[in-house]
């Protein structure tokens, strides 16, 4: 049996699948697959294990004589799941393992934001670090402020807990469904979504990307917000519509924003944003630790290895494709 992998991935994972006899091609070009590339080497292959690349309709038309499709990630909208459950091709994702790592990163972002730390330093390099003026530069404390979470799932969980414990920060969130876990734990109180924007210091985004999600924070949201507010996104890019956001930042409706993900992905490098000094923006590395992407890989491969051997895969985005076949 022979996966093709679309692109290098950490060698724990790469040692299962050798392990169970899965035979590996690996695509090791610095550049994405065209469609027509991905087709030909799943066309030899019996399951794909996806690092980000888009997987629509066409595409699994078709491989659809693929046993199992393994994605290197926990999201998976990037997926046409409806027409790989229809193909009866289960799809597997990596949930849990990235939680902490994803946290972290928001977290990082918030602190940098307040601090306008990224900001500051490429002032240094640009040798503007000279006569101290000590009403410049300055940031904002996030002692005691209230933390806002929209999507307050494991990611969101473990931020509102860095935050409580940190800096003592009041628990805030929206969901579908209420997490009582989180309210008993935390002391979180749910908020409709506009009760969020209006009462939150730090609204950080934590909920996957769906149609209802899509664009979700626009002008009118951030015209909600405080003007010392500080937005967070860690989750998908085209959760925030970022004209709007720019906008909203030189309007003074809201402070500041820290993000993981931009919209489009990857941010052109003479977006103004990245020039404004209340703004932090990172390279969607949420997930980028030695031991989550490492861990992630592992996920990966169970999931390859139970599809080729004819078993339920562990980590299942569509359980509906295992209904379908009964």
């Amino acid at each position: 049996m022979k996966v093709f992998i679309t692109r290098v991935i950490p060698e724990e994972g790469r040692k299962l699948l050798e392990e169970a006899g899965i035979e590996i091609q690996e695509w090791k070009e610095k550049r994405a697959l065209t469609q027509e590339e991905l087709i030909a080497n799943c066309l030899e292959s019996d399951a794909l294990l996806s690092v980000g690349t888009r997987l629509d309709a066409d595409f699994l038309q078709a491989c659809s004589h693929l046993k199992v499709i393994a994605l290197h990630s926990v999201g998976f909208d990037h997926v046409d799941v409806d027409t790989a459950t229809s193909l009866n091709i289960p799809i597997g994702n990596t949930p849990g393992v990235l939680s902490a790592a994803t946290a972290d990163t928001a977290f990082l972002l918030m602190l940098a934001t307040s601090r306008k730390a990224f900001y500051l330093h490429k002032s240094i390099e640009k040798g503007q670090w000279g006569f101290f003026d000590p009403t410049a530069n300055l940031g904002v404390e996030l002692r005691g402020k209230t933390l806002g979470v929209f999507g307050l799932g494991k990611i969101g969980l473990e931020m509102a807990r860095c935050c409580k414990a940190a800096f003592g920060m009041k628990i805030i969130y929206h969901n579908r469904t209420r997490n009582e876990a989180a309210e008993q734990a935390l002391n979180a109180k749910w908020l409709s979504f506009e009760e969020l924007l209006q009462q939150s210091d730090v609204l950080t985004v934590h909920t996957a990307l769906t149609p209802e999600t899509e664009g979700k924070f626009d002008w009118a949201a951030f015209n909600l917000m405080k003007p010392s507010a500080i937005f967070i996104n860690t989750a998908r890019g085209a959760i925030h519509q970022e004209e709007d956001l720019l906008k909203a930042l030189l309007a003074g409706k809201i402070w500041g924003a820290g993000l993981d993900v931009t919209n489009p992905e990857p941010m052109r490098p003479d977006h103004p944003l990245l020039q404004m000094p209340n703004v932090s923006v990172l390279p969607h590395i949420g997930s980028a630790t030695q031991e989550t992407r490492a861990a992630m890989s592992v996920l990966a491969a169970k999931n390859v290895i139970a599809g080729l051997k004819g078993a339920e895969i562990p980590f299942l985005v569509n359980p509906e494709v295992y209904t379908t076949k009964s």
